[in-house]
Formats: C-alpha cells, structure tokens, sequence
C-alpha cells in the first residue's frame, strides 16, 4: 500500500467489506478518517502510544465537529428531498464531493501530526485501530474485525 495516507485510504476503503464497517463504526460514533489513519499508521509499524492517539484524536475533532459533520448532516438532510426536487440533486452531489474533499484535508493533517513517528518499530495495528474504534469498536466487533483484517493485508 501506499505511503501517503490519502493514497492508503483510498487503497483500504475499496476493498470488499471496509466501507460498510467504516459507515458501521461511524454510525457507533467512531470518525472514519481516524480509523484509515490509524491503519495506515499500524501498517507502517508506528508504535501506539495513548499520547500520541490524543495527539490525532485532538487534531480530527476540531475539524470532524466544525466541518465534516456539518456538512454530512446537511447532505443526509437534503437525500429525500433531492429524490423529489430535481434541482436539489446536483447540489447534494456537490456536497458530498465537499465533505469527501474536507476528509482529505483531515487526512493529511493527521499525516502531518505523525510525520516525524518513526516508522517500522511495531506491530501496534490492532491497538491503533481499537483507540480509533474507541466504543464503537466494542459494540461492533466484526465491523472492527473486517476493517483489521483488511488493514493487516495491505
């Protein structure tokens, strides 16, 4: 997989069962780009640290809370009215392309927060990806499961 975050995002959320766990982990309260963040770091052998889950966890939330989620919130606002206004459509789409242009953003910041964690010293996927999980994790445990078993093939 790729060493760019966006590019391993990208890589780990087409193949078969990710998206539905990531959008099941989501609807538990987890944030998507912190768990494809937190593969990409697992993968890559950074060591897990609470600290440094703070550290990325800090930098998401301001982001996730004060754009990401506002603008998904008026994107699943808008999905029945867009089946019956034509016009509403199109602007949804945009919408969406906002939001999945605002995640990529919020992956390269978290790529900036970890860019100078050396690489190479664990094999910390699961740990990272159950901090990402946080409750969600628990309460969806094969959605977890597909998502580290997708992220340990990479």
């Amino acid at each position: 997989m790729s060493d760019d975050v966006w590019s391993y995002a990208l890589q780990l959320y087409a193949r078969p069962g990710v998206e539905a766990a990531c959008l099941s982990l989501q609807e538990g309260g987890a944030d998507v780009c912190l768990l494809l963040a937190s593969a990409w770091l697992g993968s890559t052998g950074v060591a897990f640290s609470p600290p440094r889950m703070d550290a990325l966890d800090s930098t998401a939330r301001v982001w996730r809370e004060t754009v990401i989620v506002p603008l998904r919130s008026l994107r699943q606002r808008w999905r029945e009215a867009a089946n019956e206004e034509a016009e509403l459509g199109p602007l949804r789409e945009q919408i969406k392309q906002l939001e999945l242009e605002a995640e990529k953003v919020l992956l390269g910041r978290l790529e900036a927060v970890a860019r100078d964690w050396p690489r190479g010293e664990a094999e910390d996927l699961a740990r990272w990806l159950d901090a990402a999980a946080g409750e969600a994790g628990g309460l969806r445990r094969d959605a977890r499961e597909t998502l580290r078993t997708a992220a340990s093939h990479s």
